[in-house]
């Protein structure tokens, strides 16, 4: 007669043992780290001496100056306890989202406050329309940092750009000047910004200049895809 067989992972009955025993589950050995991989690690680790404070002890300071950004210990810890904060401030925010998540509501804001100027704007309320614009450019910089910076950047310039409009036809040339170079350093392929720029460039006088960022806006603007 054949005998029945075991069951995988029990081992047999003892004499005057009713039951068989189960064996243990095996424990799977923990992979090891890839020796090349580890090495890059190590070799790019680099201590830094800092200190914790604020609410929560969520907040990280040059340990010798007590400072966030200290340019002597060579640190910058804005963006660091900007999360540290966005965090602290949303205690069910266990960690932060993936990047492709967008706050749609953020965007929405900004949107329909960057339209509400230019509104205003078409029918020559131009300082109505500036404040617009100040509140769209202060709604664009709350994006927490973890989200698509392309998005940041397309809102944020936009609104600049228009800004830069408006603070020209107000005749803050100089003002009009800097948010021209601040859409360009925030996106630099953009045609527009480097348009913005000449136009504030002609009325402060500067012509070469101008004339120089308007033919690097041409130039943008034949490799910009239709």
């Amino acid at each position: 007669m054949a005998q029945p067989q075991q069951p995988a992972g029990m081992l047999p009955p003892h004499p005057g043992q009713p039951h068989p025993m189960q064996r243990p589950p095996q424990m799977m050995a923990p992979p090891q780290p890839d020796p090349i991989m580890q090495a890059r690690i190590d070799a790019d680790f680099c201590p830094v001496d800092l200190a914790v404070g604020g609410p929560g002890h969520a907040f990280a300071f040059c340990n010798e100056h007590k400072r966030e950004k200290c340019d002597e210990c060579s640190l910058d810890f804005t963006a660091l306890n900007r999360i540290s904060k966005v965090l602290l401030t949303n205690p069910n925010l266990r960690c932060p989202p993936p990047p492709n998540v967008v706050q749609q509501k953020l965007s929405q804001a900004v949107t329909n406050t960057k339209e509400e100027g230019n509104n205003l704007y078409k029918v020559n309320k131009r300082k109505e329309a500036l404040a617009k614009y100040n509140l769209a450019a202060s709604i664009a910089v709350q994006r927490p940092l973890w989200e698509s910076s392309a998005v940041f950047r397309e809102e944020l310039s936009t609104v600049i750009s228009n800004r830069s409009t408006t603070l020209l036809e107000l005749g803050d040339y100089l003002g009009a000047l800097a948010d021209a170079e601040t859409v360009i350093a925030i996106r630099r392929n953009w045609p527009k910004g480097h348009f913005r720029k000449a136009k504030a460039l002609v009325a402060l006088g500067q012509l070469e200049e101008a004339i120089d960022q308007y033919l690097s806006g041409c130039s943008l603007s034949r490799t910009m895809p239709s």
